[in-house]
This record gives structure tokens, sequence and C-alpha cells, in this order.
């Protein structure tokens, strides 16, 4: 078994981990990252909304101020990385329109809007007639929505290619294997030993692996992180270009019960996803989710079914018990945390890059990111064995 050694081991080439090991290798530590295909994972099927406004969900304020947070990062960080890299992440300042298909939608809409004003967002309401004035291809049945121009997009494709050689730039080593299993001494994380036969040994591992951080070999029972996989099955389509522009934002709805929403890139590539399911570890696209979606997307913009269908993907989010990211030190010593952050993978990175780089500055969070501390369930769990 060849033996390499290392100051951070980043478990995960996804751009949760890309980010961490550009931030790590900026700092002078030798960094290895252990994943087979690096800039892939869930980020490679994500549309790339940066959501924070529109996404609010009630009983999420902690992870609002996270989100808005990052969201506010997002220029200097893109402007960093295209310096660094010479690459574009497809940052896109466009703003989201959210809007109301029939009258229950649009008090459901508005009662968002009632609650995103009780929290000093800025969202501003339109009548039916002014989103047509803003997407003319909205359909006409369209009864209100909300303009929210702080959230924007970025394309994850291209963010996790610059986010790759951005911390290939700085230092930071790539084994093209998965860990097959994460070593200890004790209470201590050593490493991790990967599936080509190489064994890493670091002074801290850094477990960035989305929803697979919750399985890997190695780890006591207790340890392992509470990430599940909650699938989403995206659409991609392309806008002829005698057709554009199509919409010039994101646009997104609820249609039965279902979000859907449609990002269009300046490539003429247009977005259109997601579902959200609870079957495990299936990957599979289904023709119910294709229907569905293509479906739903078609009641809010009929044009859309004269577009070329060019790929379907299906991908695992990482999803915590409360849907929030888990950052930093864990219970065990040397091991560090960045999962867990569900439909917020991309809009987080940033900010997770930020927190990552102060806890192998200090050796502790940040006191904003310290609400999602990485052994806020262990916790948890504890003292309730003890009541």
């Amino acid at each position: 078994m060849r033996t390499r050694t290392a100051d951070v081991l980043v478990v995960g080439g996804g751009i949760i981990g890309l980010v961490t090991a550009w931030r790590a290798a900026q700092r002078g530590l030798a960094t290895v990252v252990a994943d087979p295909s690096p800039g892939g994972g869930a980020a490679h099927v994500a549309a790339g909304m940066l959501a924070a406004v529109t996404e609010l969900q009630y009983g999420e304020q902690t992870l609002l101020d996270l989100n808005l947070a990052s969201a506010a990062r997002y220029p200097d960080f893109v402007e960093e990385l295209t310096a660094a890299t010479g690459l574009d992440s497809g940052y896109r300042p466009c703003g989201t329109l959210a809007v109301a298909l029939d009258a229950d939608d649009r008090a459901d809409l508005r009662d968002l809007h009632a609650f995103q004003s009780s929290l000093g967002l800025d969202a501003q309401w339109l009548s039916g007639r002014d989103c047509r004035r803003l997407e003319p291809l909205l359909a006409p049945g369209v009864r209100g929505g909300l303009r929210v121009d702080g959230d924007h997009q970025v394309d994850p494709r291209r963010l996790a290619a610059a986010l790759l050689r951005a911390a290939r730039s700085a230092g930071a080593d790539f084994v093209r294997a998965k860990a097959a299993r994460i070593t200890c001494a004790g209470d201590r994380v050593t490493g991790a030993e990967l599936g080509d036969g190489t064994r890493v040994v670091a002074a801290r591992t850094v477990l960035a692996a989305g929803c697979e951080s919750g399985r890997l070999p190695g780890l006591p029972e207790d340890a392992l992180p509470p990430v599940r996989p909650v699938k989403g099955q995206i659409l991609r389509l392309r806008v002829p270009a005698e057709r554009a522009p199509f919409l010039s934002r994101t646009v997104r709805a609820v249609v039965r019960g279902s979000h859907v929403y449609l990002v269009p890139r300046e490539n003429g590539e247009l977005v259109l996803g997601a579902t959200s399911e609870e079957f495990g570890w299936d990957t599979a696209v289904t023709a119910g989710g294709v229907y569905e979606l293509l479906r739903d997307a078609h009641e809010l913009v009929p044009g859309i079914t004269e577009l070329p269908l060019t790929e379907t993907l299906a991908g695992l989010r990482p999803g915590s018990p409360d849907n929030a990211p888990l950052l930093g030190p864990s219970p065990l010593e040397g091991l560090l945390l960045a999962t867990g952050h569900h439909r917020n993978g991309v809009l987080l990175t940033p900010i997770t890059g930020d927190v990552l780089g102060h806890v192998l500055d200090s050796g502790e969070l940040p006191d904003y990111a310290r609400p999602f501390a990485a052994g806020r369930f262990a916790g948890a769990a504890r003292r309730e064995q003890t009541v």
C-alpha cells in the first residue's frame, strides 16, 4: 500500500470539497483531494440558482442569514476565481421572478411576500400583467408574482471547473480514487484508505462527500454525519438563436403543489427542474419525472415544449435533519465536516470556503457559523440519552 502524507485530506471533490481544498492550499497547507471524478457530484446536476429570498422556507430564518451572507459574497468570490483561473463561472445578476398560476398559489405567494417583508427582505409584488411585461412568454393566466432582483444564478458546471483549476493552481494534489475507509487511531481520525490502494495520512480530514459522507466505513456509528440522499431530476433544453432571448431571468412557480423553475443561461441553455424525492439512493431518470417537469413548465411558459430537449439527469442532494449544512470540527479529533447543504450547496459555496478556511486557521467556527456546527445532532442525541 502506497502511503502519502498531508496537512489536509479532503474526501470528496464536488464544489464544496473543491472550495475547501482551494482555501486550504491558499494557506500553504499540503492538501490532497480524494475523488474519482473531481468536479462532479450533485452540483453537476444543479441549476445554480442563488435564491436566498425566493427559496425562503418558514422556520429557516437562521439558515436565511447564512444564505444571504453567502449570496453577498458571490460577486467578489467569482471575481477572485476568474482572476486565479481565467475561467468564467457563468455568474449572472439577472434576478428571479416567482409567479402564481391560480388563486390558491397567489394567496400562498402573498403570504410568502408578507413573511419576506417581515424579515426586511427585498421582494416586490407584481400583478399578473406586470409579470408578463417582464417575461412576455409567461402564460396568460399568471395571477401575480414576486420580483426579487437580488436572487441571481451561476453555472455550477463552470463553477466546478474553475474551482478545480484554482485548487490545482494553489497547490492542491488530486488522487482520482474514492475513499474506501476513514482511518482512526483511538478517538482521532488519521486520514483514509483509498480505493486504488493509496493510504493518505493527514493531520486533518475534511468530509465533503455529499450524501456519501453518512455511510463511509471506518467511522464509529455515532460519528457518521446524519445526511441522507434527496433525489432531484433536472432537464436541459436548448433555445435556438432565432428564439432568443426566451426568458431574461429565472422564473419559478408552484404548480399542483410541485416546485418548478426555469433558469436561462447566456449560452442558450435552459435548465428546468427540479423534483425532490426521498427515494434513497436511486438515481434513475424516470418518465414520470420528465413528464411532470415538462407538464408543469408548459403551464408556466407554454412555448417550452417546442424547444429541443438535450439532457435529462438525476442527482442526490445531501440533506441533514434540519436541511442545513454541517460545518467545522466534528466530535472526533482530526475530522472536519462540510456536508449536508441540501438544496443550497451552490449558494453556500463561497461562505463554506470561508468557514473551513477559518477553522483550518483557528480550529474554531466563526461566530456566524456556530448554528451549523458539525456536532449539533450528536450532542442532542447524547442529551436525550441522559434525561
